[in-house]
């Protein structure tokens, strides 16, 4: 067997008796300062290995939600009509869809951008409306002609009241002249105004009467509104409160739908009808717009390519004058692909402060046409758009989320003014990853701290001492 003191031969740590120490008051007070200084620097150790770090990196867009990018949006557009508000979008790849309904969803606002009521629907896109062929043919007046003057007289006169809002420069305007004329005439000699006062259709020019055009929020003509007596204002808000015609404008389709409405005065005449309950089909007459605003809300889905987002007024069967067109709009929110929840979002802003605020630049921002600009004004957004990703340290993806860019401008248009996103997507993408420092390193990291610090101490203490004891040699007189 190996003797005891075999073994006490590889200590390392060999003890000095106590008797042969001594202890002193310098030394003592270095200790303490020691032991102050371990117990922070340990202090500091233990909270960098508690906290999280993080490392950033750009690398090729490894994308795992697909080809394609969900735009999400809320948009409030003070001046532009429900009923001709429209989502486009389109791509450098020839993409090109119109008038997007399946996932937007609309609602009349007034000006202070509060809803005035449920959504808007839309009339169904139409490929065509049609129209009377004989567009040459000398018409005669049979509408009456409406101003701000007389209107409220007449709405108030006759049971139905079928005006046609139009401008005498607009294409589809003149189309209906002399259907709508016929129209008239036919209706008159059939429900004589003055013996039977139950129907009369009249009409107003637009470019004559602007204020009574959009006190009624006409936006595109021709616009035809029906309004039924003791319903054209309403008690509770003071809207305007009628139905817009959305059918054919052929004179027999518009003869039909005259003698529907004089049908339905017997069981109707006493409420406020808000549905077409004759034969005429249901899509050719709905609640007009009770406001001249409109929030626009929903969501698209693009290629990852370059393209635009498109809001501007859109019909098949409608002019616009493009300088009374106002786009202004505020953004209540805008951003790009899923939807990260509010508990993740918290979760990143308290891990990596500086994740998160590019996601929703744009929120909350008014984008507003004053005067000054002119008419006929494009609100241009240009967007770039860069995908970010955190990923903890236990490899999980903790969120994937686009942030962008925004640079917005106002430009003079020839065309219908719009309100339109340019979107440009990288192809890098920003991979932030959370990093902590293993166990093994903080326990070397407190050795380093513990043995330093003894050490460097106990080196300082032998100065020190040695010094002290060298100074008393010399008040003493010794030689060395």
């Amino acid at each position: 067997m190996i003797s005891s003191s075999k073994i006490k031969s590889v200590d390392f740590y060999r003890k000095i008796p106590r008797d042969l120490t001594e202890a002193s008051l310098s030394g003592a007070g270095l200790s303490i300062v020691a032991a102050l200084a371990m117990i922070f620097l340990f202090g500091m150790e233990l909270n960098s290995y508690l906290s999280v770090s993080t490392s950033t990196q750009v690398i090729v867009d490894k994308s795992s939600d697909g080809d394609y990018l969900r735009i999400d949006f809320n948009i409030s557009f003070p001046a532009l009509s429900c009923e001709f508000a429209a989502v486009d979008v389109s791509d450098v790849l020839g993409t090109n869809r119109l008038n997007l309904t399946k996932t937007v969803r609309k609602f009349s606002i007034d000006s202070n951008l509060r809803p005035t009521g449920a959504e808007f629907h839309s009339e169904p896109a139409a490929n065509s409306i049609k129209h009377d062929n004989e567009v040459n043919e000398e018409s005669v007046e049979g509408s009456v002609v409406l101003t701000t003057q007389n209107f409220d007289k007449y709405a108030h006169q006759f049971l139905i009241t079928v005006v046609n809002f139009y401008a005498p420069w607009c294409y589809w305007s003149q189309r209906l002249k002399p259907s709508w004329e016929k129209t008239a005439k036919i209706i008159k000699e059939r429900y004589d105004p003055e013996m039977d006062g139950r129907i009369i259709l009249g009409r107003v020019d637009c470019t004559e009467d602007g204020d009574l055009c959009r006190s009624h929020h006409i936006q595109g003509y021709p616009s035809i509104r029906i309004f039924r007596k003791g319903s054209d204002v309403r008690s509770d808000h003071g809207h305007h409160d009628h139905e817009s015609y959305y059918g054919d404008r052929d004179t027999d389709s518009l003869v039909k739908t005259m003698e529907n409405l004089v049908a339905s005065l017997p069981s109707e005449s006493q409420k406020l009808p808000l549905e077409d309950k004759s034969n005429v089909a249901t899509n050719t007459k709905r609640p007009a717009p009770s406001t001249g605003g409109c929030r626009i809300d929903g969501y698209v889905r693009v290629k990852k390519v370059p393209g635009n987002l498109i809001i501007s007024a859109r019909s098949n069967a409608h002019s616009f004058d493009a300088s009374q067109m106002n786009m202004s709009h505020v953004i209540n929110h805008l951003s790009f692909g899923r939807k990260v929840s509010l508990r993740v979002m918290s979760d990143v802003k308290r891990l990596i402060p500086y994740v998160g605020s590019s996601h929703d630049r744009l929120n909350g921002r008014s984008f507003i046409n004053t005067h000054d600009l002119g008419a006929n004004v494009t609100i241009e957004h240009y967007l770039q758009i860069v995908k970010t990703e955190v990923i903890t340290r236990k490899e999980y993806k903790l969120v994937e989320e686009y942030e962008y860019t925004a640079h917005s401008s106002v430009a003079q248009s020839l065309h219908i003014p719009v309100a339109k996103f340019h979107l440009e997507l990288s192809p890098m993408q920003v991979l932030i990853t959370e990093n902590q420092k293993s166990f093994s390193h903080f326990i070397t990291n407190v050795c380093a701290i513990i043995g330093g610090i003894f050490t460097v101490a106990g080196i300082m203490d032998a100065i020190f001492h040695n010094t002290i004891r060298l100074m008393k040699k010399v008040e003493l007189g010794k030689n060395f």
